[in-house]
Parts: structure tokens; C-alpha cells; sequence
């Protein structure tokens, strides 16, 4: 079996965070990825490229774009390629004569992915940011953490889910429609648009009265005390998200509590009291033991896992949702496909541009 996206060619102008990461989940899905890097590249994330596992499963080849020579091979893949996807500042790539212009006049079926965090207009497009600017700007970085300040989500909010995804998922809808019009087209994706969209349910909740602007006073941001982290006696720490009814009473018999002597599950004016009594309850035993007690249940009562913990978890295993590629534990490709391959991983290859600009040439 091969890939969903066999056959598909996409070159890869190099960048960091999600412009990479999207390359890596069209290369997962059975795309031909060539990443085009520039001489001496090094990590500005202090990572070795050459053991960055975000590169797996492409073909890299180094180029100086400035070089008539070098540029003319990134040429003969454009002009044969699916798929271009670029993650400078806007104008930079005009700048290097790839812009989308000249490489959609070049290749009309080609279909050109854009990855930045403010996108290509509007009075900051131009300005440098990272995740947490972008998510501090559309109300999602205040929204997260407990009362005193706003937390630090690591850069999965704006980087990859409102960032790559959101790139990967606009491919993948050019493709569709290209199989119908024979075009490709430009796609602008800005981590602060993809980063609001993952956001619709609290906008969606806003609308309708359900949630407030104070940190942890809502349903879903900790302010409920059966949607939370607690800390148990070994000072590890269970995650609690019992949220309907049915799943709050096995909470309960989990902890020995009984219901008639507690507030309300919906009487906000009672969480405080809610709070304190699953505190105490949890600080009595380790997460482990406590892990004993909910594990198969309706509770939705989990222990909070280190990444060493996750590779060893009995589920995760029996999925086989992580795999060790070179020497380097990595999550294995998702979604998963019935009739295609996704989980063939390979380490990067590095590769001379005229050779692979060569083969691409040649029909298919």
C-alpha cells in the first residue's frame, strides 16, 4: 500500500515551525517532499538538523537562491511540482523571484501555501512575531491559565494548530479543487486567523452568554472544579474532566464522596466548595493509585503523563501511537487510513537538486 497523497510532489522552501511541520504531514501521507535549504543552515530553536525529526520522510537538497545555477533547478521542480509551500515574511519570496506570481505563471496547476503569523496584509504582516504573540492578540492567550496570570500553552495553539493544520487542510482543498478547475491557487495561512477558528466553541459560548473574560471562571478554562488538574500525594497530578452528569456521579464514587453532602455540580456559587473537597481527596493517595481506581471507568479521571510515561502507556502502546525512527522516539503519522500507508516513516535523505529535478521532469 502506498500513501493517500502518492504521487503528489511538493517542494519545500525551508523555514521553521510549521511551515516544516505541515511538509512533514504531506511527506506522512505518501507526498514527495524536497526540502530546499540554504547553505549552512542552522536551527534558530538550537535543534540539529540533522537529527530533527520533524524532517522525516523528505528528500533535502541545498540551495543558494541567489545562484543563477541553483535557481534554475529549484525552477525545473517548481514548474513540475503540486505543491510549493514558503514560510518567509511577506514579500520575501517576490523578493528571491519565487513569489506566487511568477511561480503560478510558471506552473498554473500549481498550488502555492503561504505559512505566516499575521498573514500577508493588514498593518502588522510585516512585523516578527512567534506563537504566543499571535495567540495574545485574538483573546486565546488570556483565556488560558489559572486566575493570577495568562500560561505559556507551549507553541501548539498558533504554531501548529492554528498554523500548519490549517496550511495542511487548505492543500488538501486546493487538491479537490483543482481535480474539478485544472488550477492551482495561493493560500494565505496566518497563525492569528487558524488560531481564532480553533477558538469558535469559547466564541461560540461568548455569544451566547456562557462564558466571561476572567481566567478560570468557565467551563472549560479550570474554573470548574470536575474540569481540572489535581495534586496528589506524591505531588504528581490527575486530570479531571467529568463534565456530564453520568460521568460526574463515577467521579464521585471514585473519591468516595457522597453527593448529598456537596453542592450542586451546577452551582458555580458551590465550586469553591467542590474544589477544596476533591483536593483534599486526591492529596490522600499517588497518582498511580489513584490511576488504579479510574482506569476502565466513565470518570474521566487520567493520570498526567511525562513524554517517557506516554511511550510505556498500555493504550498508546496498543495503538502504537509513537515509534522510534534513528534513535529518536516520534509520534507516528495521523490521522489513519483503511486502505493507505501512513506509518512507513524514514529519516530524511539528503539529495543533488539536478538529480531529483531531472526525474521530475520526465511524465508521470
Amino acid at each position: 500500500m502506498t500513501g493517500p497523497l502518492d504521487g503528489i510532489r511538493v517542494v519545500e522552501l525551508a523555514g521553521i515551525g510549521p511551515g516544516p511541520h505541515a511538509a512533514m504531514i504531506l511527506g506522512d501521507y505518501g507526498a514527495e517532499v524536497v526540502r530546499v535549504e540554504r547553505p549552512a543552515t542552522t536551527s534558530p530553536v538550537g535543534i540539529d538538523t540533522d537529527r530533527d525529526a520533524m524532517l522525516r520522510g523528505r528528500l533535502r537538497a541545498v540551495a543558494d537562491l541567489k545562484d543563477p545555477v541553483a535557481r534554475d533547478e529549484v525552477w525545473r521542480l517548481v514548474e513540475t511540482a503540486d505543491i510549493l509551500i514558503e514560510g518567509y515574511r511577506p514579500g520575501v519570496a517576490e523578493r528571491l523571484g519565487f513569489g506566487p506570481d511568477d511561480a503560478c505563471s510558471r506552473n498554473p496547476r500549481l498550488i502555492y501555501g503561504r505559512m505566516t503569523g499575521w498573514g500577508q496584509d493588514g498593518p502588522w504582516a510585516a512585523m516578527a512575531g512567534h506563537d504566543i504573540n499571535y495567540l495574545s492578540v485574538t483573546g486565546v492567550l488570556r483565556a488560558v491559565g489559572p486566575a493570577g496570570a495568562p500560561a505559556v500553552p507551549l507553541n501548539l495553539v498558533g504554531d501548529f494548530g492554528g498554523g500548519s493544520m490549517y496550511l495542511v487542510s487548505g492543500i488538501l482543498a486546493a487538491l479537490v479543487e483543482r481535480s474539478v478547475s485544472g488550477r492551482g491557487q495561493v493560500i494565505d495561512a496566518a497563525m492569528v486567523d487558524g488560531a481564532s477558528v480553533l477558538a469558535q466553541m469559547m466564541w461560540a459560548m461568548r455569544g451566547t452568554g456562557d462564558w466571561v473574560e476572567e481566567r478560570a471562571s468557565n467551563l472549560l478554562d479550570g474554573g470548574a472544579p470536575f474540569y481540572g488538574v489535581y495534586e496528589c500525594q506524591d505531588g504528581e497530578h490527575m486530570a479531571v474532566g467529568a463534565i456530564e452528569p453520568q460521568f460526574y456521579a463515577e467521579l464521585l464514587s471514585g473519591l468516595g464522596l457522597d453527593p448529598a453532602g456537596l453542592p450542586d455540580q451546577g452551582d458555580r456559587d458551590g465550586w469553591p466548595v467542590l474544589r477544596t473537597a476533591f483536593s483534599e481527596v486526591f492529596s490522600t493517595r499517588s497518582r498511580d493509585e489513584w490511576n488504579e481506581v479510574f482506569a476502565g471507568t466513565d470518570a474521566c479521571a487520567t493520570p498526567v503523563l511525562s513524554a517517557t510515561e506516554a511511550l510505556t502507556h498500555p493504550h498508546l502502546v496498543a495503538r502504537s501511537t509513537f515509534a522510534n525512527l534513528d534513535g529518536i522516539d516520534q509520534p507516528q503519522p495521523a490521522p489513519r487510513f483503511s486502505r493507505s500507508d501512513t506509518d512507513s516513516l524514514s529519516i530524511p535523505q539528503t539529495v543533488e537538486l539536478a538529480e531529483i529535478a531531472s526525474r521530475w521532469s520526465t511524465p508521470r
